[in-house]
């Protein structure tokens, strides 16, 4: 089963341009999963229909949003979306939203998987040093687990260590 990767949701207004929906949505197929990947059409597709059995929507149909060849979802289907990502619903219909919400929700939602919490809040107080190693245990055991390394999907903000 899938879940969305934050608590908030969003929608575009008529005047947004067709790139400015398709990035904003793309930048939510790419946001942060506990397993390190990022969604594709066929899956969020798939889910959307089963948590919202009389929604009409395709892998194919969220290609073109995200590529910017359709610009105009229904207002179901953004709010399923919003539901879904776990933005606010004015993600997609304000210009003014700021464009960190979306990955500070995916954030959030990753804090909530069992353990991460836990272990963020081991590592207040605790010297920078010993935060890249720390660091440096956790990328091992990554690659072991052969999941991405934390840069592919999160880019400046998994070197952040201060």
């Amino acid at each position: 089963m899938f879940t969305g990767c934050g608590r908030f949701a969003v929608m575009p207004t008529a005047g947004r341009s067709r790139q400015s929906l398709a990035v904003q949505l793309d930048r939510l197929f790419r946001g942060p999963r506990a397993d390190g990947r990022a969604w594709t059409n066929d899956q969020v597709a798939k889910e959307l229909k089963r948590r919202h059995p009389g929604l009409r929507v395709t892998g194919g149909y969220l290609s073109a949003l995200r590529n910017g060849g359709k610009s105009h979802p229904s207002i179901e289907l953004q709010q399923a979306l919003a539901d879904f990502f776990g933005v606010p619903i004015t993600y997609f219909t304000s210009a003014a939203v700021d464009a960190d919400l979306a990955e500070q929700a995916a954030a959030d939602a990753l804090m909530q998987q069992t353990g991460v919490r836990a272990i963020a809040l081991r590592a207040i107080g605790v010297q920078e040093e010993s935060l890249a190693t720390i660091a440096a245990v956790l990328d091992n055991i990554r690659a072991l687990q052969g999941l991405p390394p934390v840069e592919e999907i999160y880019g400046n903000a998994a070197r952040d260590t201060k």
